[in-house]
């Protein structure tokens, strides 16, 4: 491997670190650590789609934080002259072209390493439709950051999960890619709302529509384009966590009109168990510390914070002591993410800030700065953040990237987002 690829080896090394640590370490990361210069240039063949997957893979390069990245030009599918782009201290050299044939996508990417002036691999990714493209531009990506050794960058091909609103009283559940270029819309009728992923391999989905006038909670089957009812509840039913091996759920649940209480629920059994029971509102259960706690949101201080309990229902103990309007929580094992409200405008748009902690030590960081920041989510590796972003002027889908204190935004004119899972 070329030298100047070795610098790579402390950004694996930073990657193990506890998150608790990171802080310290940026600025290695973001100024001493030299990074490969890719550039990346469009072989013109479907000059539309072509230049789509151009600009999507420029846009993964650049979220990865592992290179540093230009966008080329057009070029002829001819051998490069290494000289002219070695003059210029560029490392890698990423060729991408795209096809269509029988309404799918066919892109090709060939990638060059200048320092030994030499073809490293060419590639084919296809998807099934044309829209799909984006997923293309991020197969592209992942086997350039593994061709450098840097950290693995797999989440960014993980499908998102979300409901939008489309008109008055009506949602639907879609799929999308994590920039939300890519959407299919798959659940559509009614209000269909809170979808969460329901096993690894992101082939069920647990969703919310009334029935009969009652929040309804169903699992969904993207093989089979079916749905089964798991159970309902009178003022809410929701699921908001899903146990790794896919065997145990977290529901928010109002049974007999009464308070809001965090629930679980087993698949085998389709035992359903109570773990909080309070006067006001406990909702949004999340695993945490290897799934042997739950942490929840609760307004029993007089006001949202989070607190946590154990599986059999125990004592509740309090875990965020900063700020005193605490929602929207995620979780990642020992850590958590959740919104803090933090100004208390009457008539205009409020702060929210998001705040990242451990549930073993004193540790809090703050991830976000003005607008209002909501509805954190973890990726299933821990080492990101999705989170929607509302300013006075714009809102966004930003993408915190915690290993390099760095964030990333997609613009959402169009769409206003219920809710969502990645």
């Amino acid at each position: 491997m070329p030298k100047r690829f070795l610098t790579l080896a402390m950004l694996c090394a930073l990657w193990a670190m506890p998150m608790a640590a990171l802080d310290a370490t940026l600025e290695i990361i973001t100024s001493s650590t030299k990074l490969p210069f890719v550039i990346v240039e469009h072989i013109p063949d479907n000059s539309e789609y072509g230049q789509k997957l151009l600009s999507q893979l420029v846009g993964d390069l650049k979220v990865s934080n592992h290179f540093q990245v230009e966008k080329g030009e057009n070029v002829k599918n001819s051998d490069p002259d290494f000289q002219t782009y070695k003059d210029k201290k560029i490392d890698l050299i990423a060729r991408v072209s795209a096809s269509k044939k029988s309404g799918a996508i066919v892109g090709r990417l060939m990638l060059y390493d200048v320092r030994s002036g030499k073809k490293v691999f060419e590639r084919e990714y296809a998807q099934s439709t044309l829209s799909r493209y984006p997923f293309v531009a991020h197969e592209m990506c992942i086997e350039i950051n593994a061709y450098v050794q840097a950290p693995r960058i797999d989440w960014m091909k993980e499908l998102v999960v979300l409901a939008k609103y489309t008109t008055s009283g009506n949602s639907v559940i879609a799929l999308a890619d994590y920039t939300l270029t890519f959407q299919q819309d798959i659940i559509q009728g009614g209000l269909n709302i809170f979808p969460k992923w329901g096993n690894k391999e992101k082939s069920i989905i647990y969703f919310t529509r009334y029935i009969n006038n009652k929040p309804t909670i169903l699992r969904y089957q993207l093989s089979t384009n079916t749905a089964e009812i798991i159970t309902q509840s009178d003022g809410m039913a929701v699921v908001s966590d899903v146990s790794n091996d896919g065997q145990k759920l977290l529901l928010s649940l109002t049974p007999n009109k009464g308070a809001a209480d965090v629930y679980l629920y087993e698949i085998q059994t389709k035992n359903l168990k109570r773990l909080t029971s309070f006067s006001g509102i406990d909702v949004g259960g999340k695993f945490i510390n290897n799934e042997k706690e739950v942490a929840f949101v609760s307004d029993r201080l007089g006001y949202p914070n989070v607190f946590a309990t154990n599986l059999e229902g125990g004592n509740v103990e309090q875990l965020v002591f900063h700020g005193r309007n605490n929602s929207a929580v995620s979780s990642y094992d020992k850590y958590i993410v959740y919104t803090s409200r933090e100004s208390n405008n009457e008539f205009g748009l409020n702060t929210f800030n998001i705040y990242l902690i451990a549930t073993n030590s004193d540790f809090i960081r703050r991830l976000t700065e003005k607008g209002s920041n909501q509805m954190p989510t973890f990726s299933k590796d821990g080492k990101n953040i999705m989170y929607i972003k509302h300013t006075d002027t714009q809102s966004a889908l930003g993408i915190i990237r915690l290993d390099y204190n760095s964030s990333y935004f997609f613009s959402l004119p169009k769409i206003k987002i219920q809710s969502y899972d990645w």
